[in-house]
């Protein structure tokens, strides 16, 4: 439909200064985005200047029906890559209009342990490597897998090339290019070890600035997916069997890791995150018990371990850490449907601010 298209792609720069601002918030499953829009008289360029707005939490799971109304507090802006110009993307938390965080309110601790002197002074950065799975709208089965049948087994897939090893790539260029126009620190793109997964990176990001890139980065994914017609799984293990899971690796470094000596440092952390490792297990994402079993690149959800270069670890050391003696390490166990300002937070109390 040429008008319809015509109409989506309207500039309305040109006879208005008002724009579109979407405001993103997380419902009440933890998981589930939900997102609604508002005109504003002109264009915005800090979270401050937008006005807090409601929404019935009644209808998302988190609020009573007699008293529905949930506020929205604008944290972080994007630009829009659907509507350009200088429409924009607001990730927000919420709050009771008491102004207390609601239970499903995870950004509002996290802020407040990123924003801990301690935290501050070592300038946590993180790489979060999220991946996910493609589906067929009416089945729920991998996209292009034959209906209730299987390609051939792991091997072709990843990183492959060629209409019968890479699968959905059009959804995920897409992706890629919105994701640097809205502003997001996206890092790559590659195809999974299971044909129609995929993986984007997001990073380096600063302390809350990860959780919140990567929120809209999935945010902007659930739009496109929905224009193409393809169900966007996170599930961390979407097909039983010998198939590979789905993780949001999380690499991480902090000031004194990244400085001289720093391997000292992080031999340090990964020391204290073993300590707490059935703690960080239980915020590190829904079903991951069926994804960490200690194959397909996994550790044993039970046991924790580190090495280098070793993908079947709990934490994993890069090469290049253990030449240079300083670096970052990778949390290889959380799981595709994480919270990422639980993870994040979570890593960064353990590491800095814990004291055994």
């Amino acid at each position: 439909m040429p008008l319809l298209n015509d109409l989506i792609n309207l500039d309305f720069g040109e006879t208005t200064n008002k724009i579109i601002a979407e405001y993103i918030w997380i419902g009440g499953s933890g998981m589930d985005l939900r997102s609604k829009a508002r005109t504003l008289t002109g264009p915005v360029n800090d979270p401050s200047e937008l006005p807090l707005w409601n929404f019935d939490g009644s209808s998302t799971g988190q609020a009573p029906g007699d008293d529905s109304e949930v506020i929205l507090r604008p944290q972080a802006i994007f630009k829009d890559p659907f509507r350009r110009g200088n429409n924009i993307l607001v990730m927000c938390d919420a709050y009771t209009p008491a102004g207390d965080p609601i239970p499903t309110n995870k950004r509002f601790n996290a802020a407040k342990i990123f924003g801990h002197p301690d935290v501050v002074a070592e300038e946590p950065w993180f790489g979060i490597e999220q991946e996910y799975t493609l589906l067929q709208k009416h089945v729920k089965w991998p996209l292009d897998w034959p209906v209730g049948g299987f390609p051939g087994p792991q091997g072709p897939y990843y990183c492959g090339v060629g209409a019968d090893k890479s699968f959905g790539r059009d959804i995920v260029d897409s992706h890629y290019k919105a994701c640097l126009y809205a502003g997001i620190n996206i890092s790559g793109i590659n195809g999974e070890v299971m044909p129609a997964q995929w993986e984007f990176q997001v990073g380096p990001a600063t302390g809350i600035s990860a959780g919140d890139q990567l929120w809209v980065a999935r945010y902007i994914l659930e739009r496109i997916t929905e224009i193409a017609e393809v169900v966007l799984s996170f599930d961390p293990k979407p097909i039983p069997g010998d198939w590979n899971g789905a993780g949001a690796h999380t690499n991480y470094s902090t000031k004194s890791m990244r400085s001289d000596g720093g391997i000292d440092v992080i031999k340090k952390a990964i020391e204290k995150l073993g300590l707490r490792h059935k703690d960080h297990i239980a915020a590190y994402g829904e079903g991951n018990e069926r994804r960490l079993t200690g194959r397909h690149e996994t550790a044993d959800i039970h046991t924790f371990s580190w090495g280098v270069a070793n993908r079947g670890a709990s934490i994993r050391v890069g090469r290049d850490t253990e030449k240079e003696r300083k670096g970052y390490f990778e949390d290889r166990r959380p799981a595709s449907n994480i919270d990422p300002y639980i993870v994040t937070s979570k890593i960064v109390e353990t590491t800095i601010l814990w004291k055994p």
